[in-house]
Formats: structure tokens, sequence, C-alpha cells
């Protein structure tokens, strides 16, 4: 397991690195895996300063780790199910290897990534959740349309809704480009704190909606605190 090849040639698991801000074993809070437990690894930088982000501690510091490092602790924990997750992971040259040796030990693994970057470098065996930046993101035109034909049934989309004017953005989006039949699961979310679950809820009720509505389960056990 000391080098493998990846599109980007070879790759030294002992010589290769990542700035990793945490890495902790929780339940997964989101997304289609929601409720099983996942190691999560989050990787430190992002370029987007999305107005409603939860992790602005990502932003900045963390620890250089070895790939072969990060394997090994990933290991320590019982879970089969990864979270590759940030600020922005793909920000990070380096994830790309990692997202590919953490599939090639057997697990399941999940990458949480802005709509910005681009994805097409991932490993195909990885579910790519790709955050769809709303209006009231404030980060709306870093959006890499350009991803959404690569997407697949393996992949989610996911949209955080702020107010009606983001809910009404992105039913527009899910329609234009026929998420809901491209991947496997399309994910509305209310921001936290900022727009009434049950308001988002009688939103996609009326309307009748093929997503799923999402909520942190993550917050709703420990609240919003890092490392769960």
């Amino acid at each position: 397991m000391a080098e493998f090849e990846t599109e980007l040639g070879a790759v030294s698991l002992t010589e290769e690195s990542l700035r990793i801000s945490e890495l902790f074993y929780s339940l997964q809070g989101e997304a289609r895996d929601a409720g099983l437990p996942t190691v999560f690894v989050r990787l430190t930088g992002c370029p987007l300063r999305c107005t409603y982000c939860d992790s602005e501690y990502a932003f900045f510091g963390g620890e250089r780790m070895s790939l072969a490092a990060i394997l090994q602790k990933v290991q320590s924990y019982p879970a089969r199910h990864v979270c590759v997750t940030g600020g922005e992971p793909l920000a990070q040259p380096n994830c790309i290897p990692l997202l590919q040796a953490l599939c090639d030990a057997g697990y399941q693994v999940s990458l949480e990534t802005s709509g910005a970057m681009p994805v097409d470098a991932v490993d195909p065996r990885v579910s790519r959740v790709v955050d769809l930046k709303t209006p009231a993101s404030g980060e709306q035109a870093r959006n890499r349309m350009e991803n959404i034909p690569l997407l697949n049934k393996r992949d989610q989309v996911k949209f955080v809704i702020c107010d009606r004017g983001d809910y009404d953005w992105a039913r527009f989006t899910l329609d234009q480009y026929r998420l809901s039949e491209r991947v496997g699961e399309v994910l509305f979310s209310p921001s936290y704190e900022q727009l009434a679950p049950r308001q988002l809820a009688e939103w996609i009720l009326e309307d009748g909606l093929p997503v799923r509505m999402q909520m942190q389960l993550h917050k709703l056990l420990w609240g919003d605190v890092p490392g769960v």
C-alpha cells in the first residue's frame, strides 16, 4: 500500500499529505447515509465564504498528515463508511488520491463538495454530494453547472434553503436539469436556525417535489459544535 497509480500519476501514501482540520467518528448527520456510524475526514481550506457556513474553523490551521497516517487513523474506528468533507475538500489536490485509497481499502466513501470545484477526477466508486449554492448563500455565481452532466445515480445534490427565494431557485434548478432523474437523491435542507423546517416541509408538499427533505441530525443530537 506504499504507492498506487491515479490519473495524476504515481502517488506515495507515505510521502503525499493533506492538511486535516479534524478526523472523528460519529453518526452521519445528512444525505443518504444519515444515521449511519461514519468516520469523518475534514480537510482544511475553502475558497468559498457562504453566509450560512457552519465550518469556518476549517478555513485555516489543521494538521498535515500523510495519506498513510490518515488511513491508519480511519482504520482505528469500527465504521465502514467514510465521509470526506471540509471546508472544500477538493481544494487540496491530494483529496483525489485519498478518495481512491479509501475505496481501495474497502470503505463506502462519500465526498461533500460545493458546486464550485470540478468533480470529474473523483473516483467513480465515491458518492459525490454536490452542494449547489443558492442565492442567499452569497456564492451562487461560483456554481460549476458543467458538473451536473457528470453526475449519476450514485451521486447526490443538496440545496441549503435560507428563504422563499432560495426555495424557488432550487425548484427551478431541479426542473431545469432534471436532477431527480439524474442523481440518486436530491436533498433540500433548511438553513440551521434561519428557515423553519416546518415551512420548508410545507412548501415541498404543496409543490409535490421529488426531493428528500433533510435536517442535520448531528445538530439535533449535539448542537452546532465541531467534532460530531
